[in-house]
């Protein structure tokens, strides 16, 4: 196996976890998490067995962990989406830093407070009685670790949107005659034959020819092209009109496809329409684009 088969075996294992992204992020955390919970549950168990009579339950140092690590995983979404509203920036340092640490502290109250809900639940189960303590010496002992987990979560995700960033690679439309103020499917503008995708610094040209429908993703269009999809900085509007005149119609507000991608369209009672592609694959065809849609065979 030479360098070129490594590759490509790498980027087809990536493109496959870039389609179930979010499941597979849940539970690679959902791993970092419980193997040093685990490890620690361990530990406090067998320093309480140093003496072959423990003053603790087995189970107990794993409710303590796993209570904790449930807490945090349930918060994830919170925190990312904070980190998103918030993202870092070379100005207004000062500014960053006095919202992360206001940040921080809520995170951590939010994890005490689920954390020790979480044990009253399990104890009570076993018809025990959880003393967590003096709340706030306790949350500040808790806040300690919780600040340096915040901080520690905020870093890995910069390095991770870097590294996906260059795996990924970004799509740019080949044309020196294209501008964002003249994309009217009236002008004589030739459409671009070609992507330029760049993915780990090497230079891919795709045809736009072979894009079989785009899916808007936030600030990206994403462009489906054989099974690989290539991300796009763009609005779907704006693409689809730059697009239009290459056989592409919009046929959801998330959605466009390629008219000779298309295998049949069915229709709902509803008025909606499912449009299968010659891949297999469904798109939903709304209603407020079908006439529209039709149009374009007429």
């Amino acid at each position: 196996m030479d360098i070129r088969d490594i590759h490509f075996s790498f980027m087809t294992l990536f493109e496959r976890y870039d389609k179930n992204k979010t499941l597979w992020l849940t539970l690679l955390f959902a791993l970092y998490l419980l193997i040093p919970n685990t490890i620690n549950a361990l530990s406090v168990w067998t320093e309480h067995n140093r003496n072959g009579a423990p003053d603790i339950a087995l189970w107990e140092p794993f409710t303590w962990e796993y209570t904790s690590a449930l807490a945090v995983l349930l918060l994830i979404p919170v925190v990312l989406y904070w980190f998103k509203f918030v993202p870092p920036k070379f100005t207004g340092i000062g500014k960053q830093i006095v919202l992360h640490i206001g940040a921080s502290i809520v995170f951590s109250l939010a994890h005490v407070l689920l954390m020790v809900w979480f044990r009253d639940l399990v104890y009570q189960w076993h018809g025990w009685e959880y003393q967590f303590g003096n709340f706030w010496s306790e949350f500040v002992y808790e806040y300690r670790k919780d600040v340096l987990g915040y901080l520690n979560f905020f870093v890995m995700l910069q390095i991770y949107h870097f590294i996906y960033s260059r795996l990924k690679g970004e799509a740019n439309l080949i044309s020196n005659e294209l501008s964002e103020n003249d994309v009217t499917p009236s002008s004589n503008i030739k459409v671009p034959e070609h992507l330029l995708v760049k993915k780990l610094d090497k230079e891919f040209l795709v045809k736009v020819s072979d894009i079989e429908w785009m899916e808007s993703a936030g600030n990206y269009v994403n462009l489906h092209s054989g099974g690989r999809i290539y991300p796009l900085r763009a609005t779907l509007a704006n693409t689809i009109e730059k697009l239009q005149t290459a056989g592409f119609s919009r046929i959801h507000r998330s959605y466009a496809v390629k008219h000779l991608a298309i295998d049949n369209i069915s229709y709902a009672p509803s008025g909606d329409g499912e449009i299968t592609l010659k891949s297999g694959h469904k798109l939903t065809l709304s209603r407020r684009y079908k006439d529209a849609f039709k149009q374009q065979f007429s």
